[in-house]
């Protein structure tokens, strides 16, 4: 590998590390003032910054003209559907520990990413990636077993006592999978990223969305202190994860988060100071499972070229 590659490819690494706290903090933002506004508020924070911090850059207004319109439109539609989704997801869980088991659904997008990379851009796979898609659903279905007794009637009875929560979980683990791939599929190396406006003009639409929705409005140090952190841990993680998919290594980036789950849970838990049941922790392992699988059915077969 060239030094950019390792160097874009370890950007990447940072996007996962600062993304195992997200969980904590959605839900935690969201208790105060509700999903949509607060994730709103989040991202608009982040998005002024990143954006300021985009045009500070000399030419920058020449690059953004480069951008591919598929990349441009393709892909911030599906920014603003995986933020939306995973939003609504954690935030309309019954509980923290519900919240919890969301996060995990939504990191089925680590083996999703190398499922969808075999059709989109013409990645091999060997057999391990059946197995490994397997161990990743099973831990889902784990997962959604918390109550302690394991049966498709229990999975069904969990499913159905939030449906839309669960529902917009798993939209959001397709939807990033999908946006992970054509990220490096329609987007151009040379030109400018486009996440900073990707992330304020999501902030806007949902903080939008939100006051017409009339949803509750609790503005404490806390909050705003959280909004902060979130703003830029947001921004941070998606311009990394965003260079690391068009010029990193996709498959070692996308495998070597298959520790996002674990990290994620483990914070969630000490942030919000709760402890979910054996079942979570037990399909959190099938899902890191199941997506170093993936990743060995796919590692040293990457052939995609620009």
């Amino acid at each position: 590998m060239t030094y950019n590659t390792n160097r874009y490819t370890i950007f990447g690494f940072y996007a996962i590390i600062l993304w195992s706290c997200n969980v904590a903090l959605i839900r935690s933002i969201s208790e105060q003032m509700g999903p949509i506004i607060g994730g709103g508020s989040a991202y608009i924070a982040g998005g002024v910054v990143a954006v300021i911090r985009l045009f500070l850059k000399e030419g920058s207004l020449k690059r953004i003209k480069e951008i591919p319109l598929n990349y441009l439109f393709g892909c911030g539609g599906l920014f603003l559907i995986y933020t939306l989704s995973l939003f609504l997801a954690v935030g309309l869980a019954d509980n923290r520990v519900q919240s919890i088991e969301l996060g995990l659904v939504n990191y089925l997008w680590t083996p999703l990413t190398i499922l969808f990379s075999i059709f989109i851009l013409s990645i091999k796979a060997d057999y391990k990636l059946i197995p490994g898609t397997i161990f990743a659903l099973s831990g889902i279905f784990l997962v959604m077993n918390s109550n302690g007794s394991i049966s498709f009637a229990s999975f069904a009875a969990n499913f159905m006592s939030n449906p839309a929560a669960y529902i917009f979980g798993f939209i959001a683990a397709i939807t990033w999978g999908l946006y992970s791939n054509l990220a490096k599929f329609w987007g151009d190396p040379k030109a400018i990223g486009a996440v900073p406006l990707f992330v304020l003009i999501t902030g806007i639409i949902l903080t939008i969305s939100g006051l017409l929705m009339t949803e509750r409005n609790q503005f404490e140090i806390k909050t705003i202190v959280e909004i902060v952190i979130f703003g830029l841990i947001t921004v941070c993680s998606y311009v990394f994860w965003d260079m690391a998919m068009q010029r990193g290594e996709i498959i070692l980036v996308a495998s070597c988060s298959y520790f996002t789950p674990f990290f994620s849970t483990a914070v969630s838990c000490i942030y919000l100071k709760t402890i979910p049941g054996i079942n979570v922790w037990s399909g959190c392992v099938f899902i890191i499972a199941g997506s170093l699988l993936s990743w060995r059915s796919v590692a040293g077969k990457e052939s995609y070229k620009k």
